[in-house]
């Protein structure tokens, strides 16, 4: 589709769901719809069954983390109508503890994108029949997409062959400070390279 019609689907959109879809914008070719969050299974349920949409496919589940703001996350939902040949995204701004409904009634195929969304940023979906870590360990600490999240993490998961289990420790850098060769070109050499005399200083 191109922008134009792009830019009308939105609107029909925005126009038949008073409340529920606040806002659309078309850029890349690609149509977002702002949603209240608390209405995700109504604007689901009417793109999937609007002869005018026909959103039949949900591509993805996901979410973005914006720590500075009041209400923390994006969550975005991305789908694909075979019949207009177009995508649309949709996204809602949720707070950290605000919980979002579940579109497994709708899409049963979200039940793992959403279990994904809450393993990794914390966002809960309510009515999810089944609402536990996906990719992360049963006992993990935190959510390690957040951007507060430490990228070297809490704790470290080993195999002691000794004890023959698997221990989790707490994470111990044990190179405080990299110790850098300074005559390496590859670590900015302070004498002058071949080459070097081309650039203006």
């Amino acid at each position: 589709m191109d922008d134009g019609k792009l830019d009308a689907l939105g609107q029909t959109i925005v126009g038949a769901l008073k409340g529920a879809a606040t806002a659309h914008s078309v850029a890349f070719n690609q149509l977002t719809v702002t949603v209240e969050a608390s209405r995700i299974v109504e604007v689901a349920t009417y793109l999937r069954d609007d002869p005018a949409c026909r959103f039949v496919n949900i591509t993805d589940v996901t979410a973005v983390d914006y720590p500075e703001r009041e209400k923390r996350f994006d969550v975005v939902y991305h789908l694909l109508s075979p019949t207009l040949n177009a995508r649309i995204r949709l996204r809602a701004e949720v707070g950290e503890m605000e919980p979002v409904p579940s579109l497994i009634e709708v899409f049963p195929g979200a039940d793992w994108f959403e279990r994904e969304a809450y393993d990794l940023y914390g966002v809960i979906f309510t009515g999810h029949p089944d609402m536990r870590r996906i990719l992360t360990d049963y006992g993990f600490d935190g959510h390690p997409l957040r951007k507060d999240f430490p990228t070297t993490g809490f704790v470290e998961v080993r195999y002691d062959d000794q004890e023959k289990r698997v221990l989790y420790e707490p994470v111990r850098l044990n190179q405080e400070f990299r110790k850098f060769d300074f005559l390496s070109p590859w670590e900015g050499a302070d004498y002058p390279l071949p080459g070097d005399e081309k650039a203006k200083p």
